[in-house]
């Protein structure tokens, strides 16, 4: 590489470290915000956040990004490159030319309506009114509109957000891939209510001491491999995962008295998501690649170590004692199968992140079909808890009692995630291709889960999977590592051998 090629990467370097300062600055205001703030701060404070985060975009769309973007993109620099460069430059490009197609000024009025929503979110959901949210979420959805406008797209206007979450992700595709999974989980819910069978819950229908559960959070995330010393973990209305920069991956869960479980289970979801974050190569910091394949990808681990992993028998036969440790009188002459008959059961529940791992693909049906809708204009905001009482009504044969267990369950929509709860079920997907691969590679994978021996398992994801990062696309991940494209056969297949042998029927 020549002396004044090396200068120009080097600028593009230095200009990239300010921008994610400007974003890391921002999501710390942000974290705050999520799970402590004074309630009155939250006006201020999101015009702060608005302000820090349009630092970053007004970068990200500046005149000198997009000379750095053409000068290293012509074909003689760009071929003098390193292979983290050009993939930067690919996606650093992409990025570029889809936000500067938004003025800045729209930028930091979406940005201070994200932050301000957020609270609007939180209070309508605990006073149970989506008449509070909706001014709010009328005008995330509007933008919404507008931005798929202005980026353009092919096919559907849906794939312009989806593309966001799932690079090459398209409604054709997904529309395939759902119907042929509702149809599947459909006829194997029948056959799992045919038989009549239905687990007993009531040793998780006591009260839990806060602090315990606490405890019992950290000891599952010690074990898993989550550095406490790059990482921290606190609460939050609904748990999720924040990276401040490859030193500083956060997490948070929800604790309730009566719902131990749930918030066992959304620490170990979260610390997925985690690990991955902590373990993405330190030769990939201060690039746009320092992040994850994708949000499917993603979902794949926190999947993965939540249900395929956690909600598995051989898991329980090594955290059953965890268990006990911290819970000795509340479970005492409780036997593994009876925990975990317990924690599998298949239920119509109405809130998604307390559904099994069955009907769950089902809610993300849901959420996704009103997505479009919303989008195409099909559907308008004031429809919403209507349209969701109907749509939940008819997949799972229950209807709210009030917005909060309804339209409101999800933080996503006040955070503009639009596009994103497809990555959740596709995650499913993913995740039980990669257990398919592991369990070859790894020849004593059942005795390590059940020993509660998980290193070589975190090696095989870092290895495999963490490492690269942005690098390689989700098709080009999960084909490097299984030889093929997405498949649901396989999580179908992993959820039929599970179940039979819970609720006793052949496959």
């Amino acid at each position: 590489m020549t002396e004044a090629l090396q200068s120009r990467v080097d600028g593009l370097k230095e200009l990239i470290k300010r921008m994610k300062h400007y974003t890391e600055a921002a999501a710390l205001m942000q974290w705050d915000l999520e799970t402590g703030a004074p309630t009155k701060s939250v006006e201020v404070r999101s015009e702060v956040i608005g302000t820090i985060a349009t630092e970053s975009f007004k970068i990200s769309v500046s005149d000198e990004m997009g000379k750095y973007i053409d000068e290293l993109s012509q074909p003689e620099n760009f071929d003098q490159l390193d292979d983290i460069m050009k993939a930067s430059i690919k996606r650093l490009k992409k990025e570029y030319d889809r936000f500067k197609k938004i003025p800045s000024d729209k930028y930091q009025e979406y940005m201070v309506l994200l932050a301000q929503s957020q609270a609007m979110w939180k209070e309508a959901k605990s006073k149970k009114d989506f008449s509070i949210f909706l001014p709010n979420l009328k005008k995330i959805v509007e933008f919404q509109r507008l931005f798929v406008e202005l980026w353009g797209y092919q096919g559907h206007p849906y794939n312009s957000l989806l593309d966001t979450f799932e690079p090459e992700m398209t409604v054709v595709k997904l529309d395939k891939i759902f119907s042929e999974l509702r149809d599947k989980l459909v006829e194997l819910h029948k056959r799992i209510v045919a038989t009549g069978y239905t687990p007993d819950q009531s040793i998780f229908e006591q009260s839990f001491n806060i602090e315990k559960q606490k405890e019992l959070s950290i000891r599952v995330l010690n074990s898993m491999g989550y550095d406490f010393e790059a990482g921290r973990m606190d609460e939050s209305a609904h748990p999720f995962t924040l990276k401040l920069n490859p030193g500083d991956v956060r997490i948070t869960t929800k604790y309730e008295e009566t719902k131990l479980m749930s918030a066992l289970y959304s620490t170990i979801h979260e610390g997925g998501h985690a690990l991955y974050e902590q373990n993405i190569s330190k030769d990939l910091t201060y690039t746009p690649l320092n992040e994850g394949a994708s949000m499917g990808i993603h979902e794949s681990q926190s999947r993965f170590w939540e249900n395929m992993l956690a909600r598995s028998l051989d898991f329980w036969h090594f955290f059953q004692k965890e268990l006990m440790e911290v819970f000795p009188e509340e479970f005492k002459g409780i036997s593994i199968e009876k925990i975990y008959h317990s924690i599998n059961k298949v239920e119509n529940s109405l809130i998604r992140i307390y559904a099994d791992e069955l009907t769950y693909g089902l809610h993300i049906i849901l959420r996704y079909e009103v997505e479009k809708g919303l989008i195409t204009g099909d559907i308008e905001v004031e429809d919403l808890p209507r349209i969701w009482n109907e749509k939940i009504q008819e997949y799972l044969g229950v209807t709210p009692k009030d917005d909060s267990e309804g339209v409101l369950q999800d933080v996503h929509w006040s955070a503009g995630l639009f596009g994103y709860f497809p990555s959740y079920a596709l995650g499913n997907i993913y995740a039980a291709q990669f257990v398919e691969k592991m369990e070859s590679d790894l020849e004593n994978y059942q005795v390590m889960v059940r020993n509660g021996e998980f290193g070589q398992i975190k090696n095989w994801l870092i290895e495999n999977i963490h490492r690269h990062g942005r690098s390689l696309s989700p098709e080009e991940l999960i084909k490097q590592i299984t030889g093929e494209g997405i498949n649901p056969k396989y999580f179908i297949d992993y959820l039929e051998k599970k179940y039979s042998d819970i609720y006793g029927f052949s496959i």
